[in-house]
């Protein structure tokens, strides 16, 4: 069997393995001691928590599969609550009813909301009515969201969401990479609302929008580690260098080699063969984020805690970015506590420097403020993830085609793949893994 190496022992080069089991002899090469990348489930409370991501969507099919075929289908549960909230105008908002990433596509239900005020509600509706806005190859988000609705839905809806995602301003994101039925709508139609209820099925999906596994992800992690035939942690690759028609890496040869680090960890491994690549890999920017798990009394909160949490405007004031309300959102995390997960950190805002302490108590300075908490955390942990969203800006998902072009060509047999490419979450990471693999396995017979 050909030899391939993997570099990067994050979702992406795990899946990348799985997927050349039985077809390759596959060695993995991981920087840190362990595997899983942005994957963490950690002891926590007396239970286990994500310290990372903590769902993937359930209709973008390639996680779900990954898990079934690794014999996690028995282990996949959903969302207790499908509920979520905003924080904005000093209060949690309910999303209303047929948002699509938050862009309404009826007035009643935002209205209802008190997300806008009335005023932005008539805004939006000037959607139905005004000439269409033309897009090319590429738009802002926040862009062609504040053309059709307003500042207002863009602040409010949108960007809490889909910039609450990607860590950036939604005027900053990329259309295409990250909203394309967004494009798609503006293309058919010349108002957005009515293109986004014309793209909904007939009969829609009464399925679950988020799927986990049970007892957390670090299950996937470790039913994926047996893949490769050989994994090397604490191992940071120095240099790929060309062979003859194989590759080196760290002085062992390869017929091919897949590549699933961060862009500005590749960039320097590509720069001796593909200098221009190696370019444009360093010129993805990327956002730091911190997790603050946090645990009270079930007494601290008078509220109901009725939703799987909110997600936050940014201008709020808030340090928070979203606060996730983990024991009411999964059952196997809840219990007699609440546990919570809050988010703090933004491209472009300053970066979440305070020590680990004042942190935690600004947040929950926050909670208190946004959930009415009456008492201060039993136990808190600050999990922190520097550099860790690639900000897929304007035209990226065109500089990335030219970023796959010139690595074909300069340096045949090298695949990329991974969040800084065509898509952030584990669907879109494992189907890149899946079409790395398969591109390399062509090239090494060919």
């Amino acid at each position: 069997m050909p030899r391939i190496a993997v570099i990067g022992g994050g979702i992406t080069g795990l899946s990348a393995a799985w997927f050349l089991r039985g077809h390759a002899d596959v060695t993995l090469y991981e920087a840190d001691t362990r595997l899983g990348g942005k994957i963490r489930t950690d002891d926590f409370a007396g239970r286990r928590v994500e310290a990372g991501p903590d769902a993937f969507l359930a209709r973008v099919p390639h996680a779900a599969e990954l898990c079934r075929a690794a014999g996690l289908g028995d282990a996949l549960v959903s969302p207790a609550s499908g509920k979520a909230y905003v924080w904005a105008n000093d209060a949690l908002r309910t999303l209303p009813a047929g948002h699509v990433l938050g862009a309404p596509t009826a007035l009643g239900p935002l209205a209802r909301s008190g997300l806008v005020s009335p005023v932005a509600v008539l805004r939006a509706g000037l959607d139905r009515i005004l000439p269409r806005t033309r897009v090319a190859d590429d738009i802002g988000v926040g862009a062609l969201i504040a053309a059709r609705y307003g500042r207002q839905v863009r602040d409010h809806l949108v960007d809490p969401l889909l910039g609450g995602i990607h860590t950036g301003p939604s005027e900053r994101l990329s259309a295409a990479a990250t909203a394309p039925q967004f494009l798609a709508a503006a293309r058919s139609s010349r108002s957005l609302s009515r293109g986004l209820r014309a793209a909904q099925p007939a009969a829609p999906s009464t399925g679950p929008v988020f799927l986990t596994v049970e007892g957390g992800l670090g299950r996937l992690v470790d039913a994926l580690a047996a893949a490769p035939r050989e994994t090397r942690l604490s191992h940071a690759v120095a240099a790929i260098e060309p062979h003859g028609e194989q590759w080196r890496v760290d002085g062992d040869a390869y017929d091919a080699v897949i590549v699933t680090t961060p862009s500005y960890a590749a960039a320097p491994l590509l720069a001796p063969v593909a200098p221009d690549v190696a370019t444009g890999l360093a010129a993805i920017e990327y956002a730091s984020i911190a997790l603050t798990l946090m645990v009270y009394p079930t007494s601290a909160f008078t509220r109901p805690l009725d939703a799987s949490g909110f997600v936050v405007a940014r201008d709020s004031g808030l340090r928070m970015t979203a606060c996730s309300w983990a024991s009411t959102k999964w059952a196997h995390v809840g219990g007699d506590q609440v546990v919570l997960r809050v988010s703090a950190g933004r491209w472009g805002e300053p970066p979440v420097d305070e020590n680990d302490n004042d942190l935690a108590a600004r947040l929950h300075d926050e909670v208190e403020k946004t959930m009415g908490a009456t008492t201060g955390p039993m136990e808190t942990r600050v999990v922190r993830w520097p550099r860790s969203f690639p900000q897929q800006t304007v035209g990226h998902l065109g500089r990335i085609t030219e970023i796959e072009a010139g690595l074909a060509a300069a340096a045949p047999g090298i695949v990329l793949a991974g969040a800084a490419y065509r898509g952030l979450g584990l669907p879109a990471c494992i189907g890149q893994a899946e079409a790395a693999a398969a591109n390399a396995l062509a090239r090494v017979r060919a």
